[in-house]
């Protein structure tokens, strides 16, 4: 079992950002577009969780920025998103 209780998979994009988290029951928690501007926002008022973001060029920008908020980011290859 997970140290988290929360997982989120994160689309990175341009502009608009899709997430998508669950619990570890699989109940969606959280289903949205944000705007670049807004996503610190709307991660930093989420409960600690374990965070899968494609590779991607801003991938590692976005991990550092939100592994300072606390949470587990894990970057993984087109293939596995």
């Amino acid at each position: 079992m997970s140290d988290y209780s929360y997982f989120c998979g994160i689309d990175l994009a341009k502009n608009h950002f899709s997430l998508h988290a669950v619990d570890q029951n699989g109940k969606v928690i959280l289903h949205k577009s944000v705007t670049r501007s807004k996503l610190l926002t709307t991660i930093a008022n989420m409960p600690l969780m374990r965070i899968g973001v494609e590779a991607c060029g801003g991938a590692h920008y976005w991990a550092r920025t939100l592994n300072k908020l606390g949470h587990d980011v894990r970057i993984m290859a087109v293939k596995y998103v």
